[in-house]
């Protein structure tokens, strides 16, 4: 090392000489110690030299990047470190993915409601021997035709694109997921099936 600078904030942690040669000087300056410090406390200082020694030297940035905060995810969450934060991040996109299937199958449904011409009135049944007799029953369970949506779109059929997606979605999800596709289902797709 030239006179008159600085050590490394490593060579100054372990109270050493920094060389010209120092592995550490370039990625960790003396003016961030804090760096260094949790990097070598998490990892310790010889690794992170093997580490980075076996590195080519364009590596060796991004390599210390992620050393610093991976230590720093540790030392916030010792159990789970940066883990925990991946997966915190995953259930949030999963999360955010059934948002927009359920989005995706409300403009589905405003959109069939457009174009879905009225219904006409039912005819009104015929009368066999003076007695009026129904000619279909409409069932008043609709789980059942709710069921039936979701088997439809949980299929290759494409004909229920946003169906589809819940469906898939509705695989990996808790009770409470299916519970609300249902309502939803009962409320906007039941009265097309």
């Amino acid at each position: 090392m030239a006179p008159g600078h600085s050590p490394c904030a490593s060579c100054k942690l372990l109270r050493r000489r920094c060389a010209n040669d120092c592995i550490f000087a370039p990625y960790f300056p003396p003016n961030e110690p804090h760096k260094f410090a949790i990097v070598h406390k998490v990892f310790g200082a010889s690794n992170v030299s093997k580490m980075l020694q076996e590195l080519q030297v364009h590596q060796r940035g991004d390599a210390v990047r992620s050393l610093v905060y991976e230590a720093s995810a540790r030392m916030r969450d010792p159990i789970y470190g940066c883990v925990g934060a991946i997966s915190y991040l995953q259930k949030e996109v999963t999360r955010l993915q059934m948002q927009l299937a359920m989005a995706q199958a409300e403009i589905l449904c405003i959109q069939m409601q457009q174009e879905q011409p009225l219904a006409p009135a039912p005819a009104p049944a015929p009368f066999v021997n003076g007695l009026q007799v129904p000619v279909h029953h409409v069932p008043t369970n609709t789980s059942m035709l709710t069921d039936d949506v979701v088997s439809r779109a949980s299929s290759d059929d494409t004909s229920y694109p946003c169906l589809y997606n819940i469906s898939n979605h509705h695989h990996h999800h808790h009770l409470n997921d299916h519970q609300y596709f249902n309502n939803f289902a009962s409320n906007n797709v039941i009265q097309y099936v």
